[in-house]
């Protein structure tokens, strides 16, 4: 039986805890969707590169040249600082609860996006790509939302 469901699996609940945690303000909902980032990486390291970091940049060049001609796998240097970021908000949002305001909330939200996008659109082949867009721009929409989604549940 192929794993690739199960990698998959855990990026898109990564992606929907992400959006249902921005939608609700929670950092319990947004706790969870990173610790499925990081299930989906453990996963993607150990089903599909063998945990070796030579084998996932290799595959990144591979799927970045199937899609745009270009052989680049330093895409994969990308997806880690996405981690990083994503663990790091999680822990300010525990230490710091307030939520951050301004311009670096922005280009947090704008660099989540573009990852995002690349996820669950950009490199997703066939109609499930459509779901991602819907994800994206759900997410778009709760960030110009300035009250939680649904305020009576607490988190």
């Amino acid at each position: 039986m192929s794993t690739d469901w199960l990698i998959r699996a855990t990026a898109w609940l990564a992606f929907a805890l992400y959006v249902a945690a921005e939608g609700k303000k929670s950092r319990w909902l947004n706790s969870l969707g990173c610790a499925a980032l990081l299930f989906h990486i453990g996963l993607a390291f150990h089903f599909r590169h063998d945990w070796s970091h030579s084998a996932a940049y290799a595959d990144t060049a591979r799927q970045t040249a199937a899609l745009t001609g270009r052989n680049w796998g330093a895409g994969i240097y990308i997806n880690y600082l996405f981690a990083f970021l994503w663990v790091g908000d999680v822990t300010r949002s525990w230490i710091k609860p307030r939520p951050v305001s301004g311009s670096q909330i922005w280009i947090l939200r704008g660099f989540f996006l573009f990852m995002f996008l690349n996820a669950a659109v950009i490199f997703v082949p066939g109609p499930i790509r459509w779901l991602g867009l819907m994800g994206c721009l759900v997410l778009v929409g709760v960030w110009l939302t300035p009250r939680p989604l649904f305020p009576l549940a607490r988190s």
